[in-house]
């Protein structure tokens, strides 16, 4: 999928977010590896979709009026069969009508369950009205703005820099390998920054980027949820 039809789509619409699915396609277009996702407006096509991705998968709210999903019983993980998919589908739908209200509803994303295993890290950017985009690297998850700890490069730069965006966190003790856990594939993670600072090139119209958590593996690295804010186009 052309990203740039992604952005324009939703700005033709009004929106200043995206959805989570196409948050997802977003960053899959530029090389970023995501785990496999539907997005299905009815219980028959959850299940239609967890047997196209493969079981176990996990269930997601998508609405424009909603952040944290999991505070209005929008998430469901570890789904096994297409019976408890669409079981899920419509308790999850029951449950954000009764906790979220006026919130507007467009379905819900099925999505594979990543490996286990994976350390939790964020890839991010933000457009400075004056330096431009400014890419951020970090331990991700729950614990980002906990510990805070993330580094940054202002855009233009060089994998190198990336790699040094890497090691700078504290995090890169992790990353390396430690009281028996296996070095991470760090190629693949300065792939995702480079990735995510050719994404902030090429749409000045994305104002803000979250990938989190981006998983990272001894080989490879995953993106499950990514958040894009939209705006006017700027570098």
């Amino acid at each position: 999928m052309d990203p740039r039809s992604i952005v324009a789509a939703a700005l033709r619409e009004g929106r200043s977010k995206l959805l989570e699915h196409e948050a997802l396609a977003l960053v899959e277009a530029y090389g970023v590896r995501v785990p496999g996702y539907r997005l299905a407006r009815s219980p028959r096509e959850a299940a239609e979709a967890a047997r196209e991705i493969g079981f176990p998968v996990a269930l997601k709210i998508v609405s424009p009026d909603i952040v944290h999903k999991s505070d209005v019983g929008g998430v469901v993980l570890g789904l096994g069969t297409p019976g408890e998919v669409e079981k899920a589908y419509s308790e999850v739908i029951e449950r954000v009508r009764e906790r979220a209200p006026g919130a507007r509803v467009v379905g819900v994303l099925v999505q594979a369950m990543a490996p286990p295993g994976g350390v939790e890290l964020v890839v991010g950017a933000v457009r400075d009205p004056v330096f431009g985009p400014a890419v951020m690297f970090g331990l991700g998850g729950i614990f980002v703005e906990v510990f805070r700890d993330v580094s940054f490069r202002v855009s233009p730069f060089t994998r190198r820099d990336a790699e040094e965006m890497i090691r700078e966190v504290r995090a890169y003790r992790i990353l390396r390998g430690v009281r028996g856990l296996p070095p991470r594939d760090i190629g693949a993670l300065v792939d995702i920054v480079m990735a995510v600072q050719r994404l902030m090139e090429e749409n000045p119209e994305v104002r803000g980027l979250d990938i989190n958590p981006v998983l990272s593996y001894p080989e490879g690295a995953l993106a499950v949820d990514a958040r894009v804010v939209l705006g006017e186009g700027a570098r």
